[in-house]
């Protein structure tokens, strides 16, 4: 029998990351990808594509690919695309969704399955069950039921008020930058939702798990002595800094430099970054709306960075400014070429 690859597109939200929290407790093979609604949708699909490209020509047709969607409804235009692309590489296509603004395309393809009266989470349990067998112990179920009685917003289920901490939980979760990591901020989300199972059962569930949120997110991003939260975080995206180095690299005139994606908190990361890489000049943070940070440490006057590429300016080892005529996207190397091409222009 062909070993099974699951590539696993599903949304940004409580609901679609519970959909990719089971998915990886079932299958030992799991790609996964995250998108929310417009252009983005159609980038990641592209990305799968991609991927499982790559796998055949690396393995070749020793595995069997199936794409599953969830929490995402398509349009007839993408549920073309993606089945057109699904045939040419032989891949199985499955998409499971609750939205009622999907049921055009539901009703144009097989593989799309549309239920507007549970979840995204709830489905994908069932399917699951259904076709591997899944949580035969039903271990999994009341986690999944919290998912759903707060995203379909069933006031008076017992377990609405867990999911309301729980989708507050996952909401505020952006102490990882999901488009430039887009794998740890993931798992950062998923072992919050085991956590999250971990404290269903107990008296009070709801306040017992919204106390432990601040020791739960710590555990996280602990990996050795304890410190503030918000150092800890500080130090974790550091080290994702310097081991993503080569792929964030950016330079300004001789000086070489990182760029970093809505990382924020510049003064501790970008300082603490140049210290643990003296081969770097400075260090860059831009956000959504092109407003930049800049941290020198000694090596370059960001100051006068500043003022050249965005009309900004401050000190010679930390200053900031925003990029005219800014183009955002939920794709850092077109972040990274957009800020690379505008340096270039302005220096």
């Amino acid at each position: 029998m062909k070993q099974q690859h699951i590539y696993h597109l599903s949304h940004i939200d409580l609901d679609g990351y519970g959909c990719q929290y089971l998915t990886t407790k079932c299958f030992d093979h799991v790609a996964c990808y995250n998108a929310n609604y417009g252009p983005e949708v159609t980038a990641r699909l592209e990305e799968m594509i991609g991927q499982i490209e790559q796998d055949i020509f690396l393995h070749g047709n020793d595995t069997q690919h199936l794409i599953l969607i969830t929490d995402l409804n398509l349009t007839t235009k993408e549920g073309n695309w993606i089945e057109k692309e699904a045939v040419r590489i032989g891949a199985k296509l499955q998409l499971l969704d609750h939205h009622a603004t999907g049921a055009n395309a539901a009703e144009r393809f097989a593989w799309y399955t549309l239920d507007t009266s549970r979840c995204a989470t709830l489905i994908t349990y069932d399917w699951l069950q259904q076709h591997y067998n899944f949580d035969a112990n039903n271990e999994y179920a009341d986690i999944v039921k919290a998912i759903n009685a707060i995203d379909i917003w069933k006031d008076q289920d017992p377990y609405f008020e867990y999911g309301k901490v729980m989708l507050g939980m996952i909401s505020g979760a952006r102490e990882i930058n999901r488009i430039l990591f887009p794998n740890e901020d993931r798992a950062f989300k998923l072992a919050m939702i085991e956590a999250a199972k971990a404290r269903i059962d107990k008296h009070d569930a709801p306040i017992v798990l919204d106390d432990d949120l601040h020791q739960i997110k710590k555990a996280f991003f602990n990996k050795g002595a304890n410190n503030t939260k918000d150092n800890l975080v500080a130090y974790y995206v550091t080290d994702l800094l310097t081991k993503e180095k080569q792929r964030l690299t950016i330079h300004y005139k001789e000086y070489k430099g990182i760029l970093g994606y809505n990382v924020g908190n510049t003064s501790i990361i970008g300082n603490t970054f140049l210290v643990n890489n003296p081969d770097y000049d400075f260090y860059m943070d831009v956000n959504f709306r092109g407003n930049f940070s800049l941290r020198s440490n000694n090596k370059i006057d960001v100051s006068q960075m500043a003022a050249q590429i965005g009309n900004g300016g401050g000190h010679p080892n930390a200053s900031g400014g925003k990029i005219d005529g800014y183009k955002d996207s939920f794709v850092y190397k077109e972040v990274r070429d957009f800020v690379q091409n505008y340096i270039n222009e302005h220096s």
